[in-house]
């Protein structure tokens, strides 16, 4: 199910250039978004929570750039539920049921096994006007 970012009472918004420095700076202040939403970061849902989105961020870096300068990262929370968006302005929408290629270490499958192992969500969804997507992962507190 898609949560509404509207609808959480925690959400913080970075915008960061498609630089593989992006990856460091979404993941700090993720942690540091979390801490001040007093959402451990020895809590389950934490530690996959900032895999999944280093992969996110690192995936607009390596096939997005070309076609989108910046990365934004949502973060978003409510008593039982972590949301976590990375959105870029390339157009192309990739499959998330994707077969995990030996040679990729499976990207986008691997993240989705591993929200469904943890009763999440993933979804992409086209972001217009814009004319990119935003990969939409939720995950139970």
């Amino acid at each position: 199910m898609f949560t509404p970012l509207a609808k959480l009472p925690y959400r913080h918004v970075l915008t960061l250039p498609t630089d593989p420095s992006a990856v460091r700076i979404a993941r700090e202040t993720a942690e540091l978004t979390l801490n001040a939403w007093g959402i451990g970061l020895r809590h389950p849902t934490v530690d996959p929570a900032l895999l999944i989105l280093s992969e996110l961020v690192t995936n607009s870096i390596r096939h997005a750039a070309a076609l989108s300068p910046q990365v934004t990262v949502i973060y978003g929370a409510s008593r039982d539920r972590l949301v976590v968006a990375v959105h870029d302005a390339h157009p192309y929408q990739p499959p998330l049921e994707k077969p995990i290629d030996d040679n990729d270490g499976g990207g986008l499958a691997t993240i989705k096994e591993l929200v469904l192992d943890l009763g999440g969500t993933a979804l992409v969804r086209p972001d217009t006007p814009a004319g990119g997507k935003g990969i939409w992962i939720t995950l139970p507190l």
